[in-house]
């Protein structure tokens, strides 16, 4: 599972130029988000149980969850396959986030250590997890200069603490260089844009300035799935949200991209395991 339905995430910041982004329990556990991009991630989840899926660590965890995750690390959405109530908090910052200072001030040392250990994946234990939890809760409630003094003071904390375990032995392999993050970027923008029509697979090949056989084996070799999988799979997460909404299954298949119900529908199951209208009537009671 690894490596399948890898997909290069697009982090919108909260401002524009802003160094980090908050992401409060957007509820994404019906969601199957296998995804990496450059910036760092600082996650935190209270649920009953879930699954901890970075690289090539995969464990489970209980109650709570404190997880920074380093630049390009491949990594599941904490939330997926929770069936009860649970708070999710994310922190992306940005790549560029204090890169001189964190090398050049005393003061900044222990956190550019903990930037350095990030590359590894970390996982915090019970004694930390609480503290910060608190800490995320009231931080997406500040303004927006004193979010970034409690940012600088959560990662203080993290830190100095001995309460965290690596998940790698080695720093995980990434086969991303900046002409390969370039080049999936423009592919996932442009599937975004262009989703609900037909998409012939020489006009993606050519966006990508490779042939049609040569892309296709870029794009297997980069995402584990041939690009109609991918871009189904992209149409039923589109879909997901539309029945969510209360849109009906018919409206759905076509504002989704699909040209034929029957297809829709097997598509669909395969990818959740669910029939559409069965799916549609779950959140219709919500």
């Amino acid at each position: 599972m690894s490596n399948d339905k890898l997909i290069l995430e697009k982090i919108i910041p909260d401002q524009e130029k802003s160094s980090f982004h908050w992401l409060v329990n957007p509820k994404l556990n019906d969601f199957f988000l296998w995804h990496f991009h450059p910036e760092y991630e600082l996650v935190f989840i209270e649920a009953a149980e879930g699954k901890r899926h970075v690289g090539e660590h995969v464990g489970n965890f209980y109650e709570s969850d404190l997880v920074f995750i380093g630049s390009y690390i491949p990594h599941l959405n904490f939330d997926y396959g929770i069936k009860t109530e649970y708070l999710k908090t994310v922190l992306h910052i940005q790549p560029q986030f204090l890169k001189n200072e964190l090398l050049n001030t005393p003061e900044l040392e222990s956190i550019a250590t903990l930037f350095e250990k990030s590359k590894y994946g970390i996982s915090f234990g019970k004694s930390v997890k609480n503290l910060i939890g608190e800490k995320f809760k009231k931080t997406t409630e500040l303004p927006y200069f004193e979010q970034f003094i409690s940012m600088l003071e959560i990662f203080k904390i993290l830190s100095e603490t001995n309460d965290y375990m690596l998940l790698h032995t080695e720093i995980p392999k990434n086969q991303y260089n900046k002409k390969e993050e370039e080049r999936l970027r423009k592919i996932n923008q442009f599937i975004e844009i262009n989703y609900t029509r037909k998409i012939d697979l020489i006009e993606i090949a050519q966006l990508s300035n490779l042939s049609t056989a040569a892309f296709c084996r870029y794009f297997k070799k980069m995402t584990k799935l041939s690009f109609t999988e991918f871009l189904n799979n992209y149409r039923i997460n589109q879909a997901k949200l539309m029945l969510m909404n209360h849109k009906n299954v018919s409206e759905t298949c076509f504002d989704s991209g699909f040209d034929s119900l029957s297809y829709f529908n097997r598509t669909f199951k395969k990818v959740t395991g669910e029939n559409p209208s069965a799916f549609r009537k779950k959140y219709s009671k919500l």
